[in-house]
């Protein structure tokens, strides 16, 4: 063979094993997504009272009925998404469930406000009966994203009002007023800068304006924009460290509220400034979610020693005070899968597809129970279930169908574009 054939055949046989590659991950992938929609199809419906029940033991037993207002939302948003999106799970069943749980939202999760406003509850009894509310805005968050993928499925257009409504109402929560959370301003609590909230409005901008016209992306545009400035903010220490709380002007914090570095976080950060970021066709934003909030997160929040990502750590290496800081969870796992293949599915460089691979075998190696199906949530530092129930108060059909449904089309997107 001519020596300047080499180089072509090399190039030839290293996308094709980049393809096999791909093609093994997505085939585990999609059987996986198939479990785990089959077991919360099979053990979460309510039939008797509408909407999910998500503390599932293990074997799929309901062990408490309460009823949780993030979990119903999402769980009606992921029904709703799958059903629109993919056509093996475009079925009766899918979407009557996602009608029943969107119903049972719009009826009991809403309560009024001493202020006059709508607040949802956190938790509610199995007949819909308010047993707590927190004094944040997630409940909303969710509770919107349900209603306004309903109504994409169903076309009822005053669900998707209720939506922008009720989006209306957390921005003015979250920019001009927040009395209305019920939160007194007390003396010695400083103002801080947490970065779920800008990342969660940043999700609500992406799921309002998917999809619609011009005058609906205008409409969040500078929202969208006082997002993305509000995460960069959280990129501390010369560009070494992503703290999860800073001061109102982005400053550090004292104490342990300001170092606290949550990494599974920062990853779901960053697949969601590299998804903003392909929208706007914005190159630099795309870098600096895939440098400081992808691969920095995982170069340090990576067990080197047993493998899996940390839940918590302290930036200057002291121990942090939540108990469960060493632990191993579900779904930082499932967030830094989906930003790994994100960016590698951009930019295509090779070190990317590898750090995907390494979450890849921690992850299906570590969380899905094989003989009950679904995964465990709670891993210790080693690696060993500790709390072996597969839904609870804040683990429900959300993070690791999300997960698998977008790595799967992602796997798709790049299996056609190598053919």
């Amino acid at each position: 063979m001519c020596p300047y054939l080499l180089p072509q055949t090399d190039f030839l046989k290293g996308k094709m094993a980049v393809m096999v590659k791909l093609e093994k991950f997505r085939e585990q992938i999609r059987t996986e997504l198939d479990n785990v929609v089959n077991f919360w199809l099979r053990y979460s419906h309510d039939t008797i009272h509408g909407g999910f029940f998500t503390c599932i033991g293990r074997d799929g037993k309901v062990y408490d009925e309460l009823k949780y207002v993030w979990l119903q939302g999402r769980q009606v948003w992921m029904y709703c998404r799958l059903y629109q999106t993919m056509d093996r799970f475009h079925k009766p069943e899918i979407l009557e469930a996602a009608k029943a749980g969107g119903a049972f939202l719009r009826k009991f999760a809403r309560v009024s406000s001493s202020s006059g406003q709508w607040k949802c509850a956190f938790c509610l009894t199995r007949d819909g009966k308010a047993v707590k509310i927190q004094r944040t805005i997630f409940s909303e968050c969710f509770y919107i994203m349900a209603m306004d993928e309903l109504s994409r499925v169903t076309g009822d257009k005053d669900m998707q009002l209720e939506a922008e409504q009720m989006m209306e109402q957390l921005i003015y929560w979250v920019q001009v007023d927040s009395s209305g959370l019920g939160r007194p301003q007390l003396p010695g609590d400083v103002p801080t800068n947490s970065m779920a909230v800008p990342m969660m409005l940043l999700c609500l901008v992406q799921q309002l304006t998917e999809g619609r016209g011009q005058e609906v992306i205008q409409k969040y545009r500078d929202l969208g924009s006082w997002c993305v400035q509000q995460i960069l903010q959280h990129i501390q220490r010369n560009g070494t460290a992503i703290l999860e709380n800073v001061s109102l002007d982005g400053a550090e914090l004292p104490g342990c509220q300001g170092r606290l570095q949550n990494p599974g976080h920062a990853l779901e950060a960053g697949w969601f400034l590299i998804d903003y970021s392909a929208k706007l066709g914005d190159e630099e934003l795309q870098r600096t979610a895939i440098n400081k909030f992808v691969e920095l997160p995982y170069q340090y929040g990576w067990d080197k020693q047993h493998g899996g990502l940390f839940y918590f750590l302290d930036v200057d290496g002291h121990c942090p005070t939540q108990l469960e800081w060493s632990m191993k969870l579900w779904w930082p796992h499932c967030e830094a899968l989906i930003a790994f293949l994100m960016a590698y599915s951009q930019t295509k460089k090779p070190e990317l597809l590898e750090r995907f691979s390494q979450v890849y075998e921690y992850t299906f190696s570590h969380f899905p129970d094989a003989k009950n199906g679904e995964w465990y949530g709670y891993l210790t530092q080693e690696g060993k279930v500790a709390l072996d129930f597969k839904g609870g108060p804040f683990k429900g059909f959300f993070h690791v169908p999300r997960c698998l449904y977008m790595c799967e089309r992602i796997l798709d997107d790049l299996l056609a574009s190598t053919a």
